[in-house]
């Protein structure tokens, strides 16, 4: 964990997810707060353009979908 801390590794998904199992949240919060440190403002930013961006992505399969 300490070398974690001190940026001398890099967690796998698979650790993060393990790790956040640990704290009891989903990798999700801990994602955020790392993009959006302290900020509710900033979180709340992040999370609007993720939404966005699933909305997007998830109509793009849609129409593709529907094409085949």
């Amino acid at each position: 964990m300490s070398s974690l801390e001190r940026g001398l590794k890099s967690p796998t998904l698979h650790k993060l997810v393990e790790l956040c199992g640990v704290m009891e949240i989903h990798p999700l919060t801990l994602l955020t707060l790392a993009y959006a440190g302290n900020s509710p403002s900033k979180a709340d930013e992040l999370l609007a353009q993720i939404r966005r961006e699933l909305e997007a992505v998830l109509s793009g399969r849609d129409e593709t979908k529907s094409r085949t």
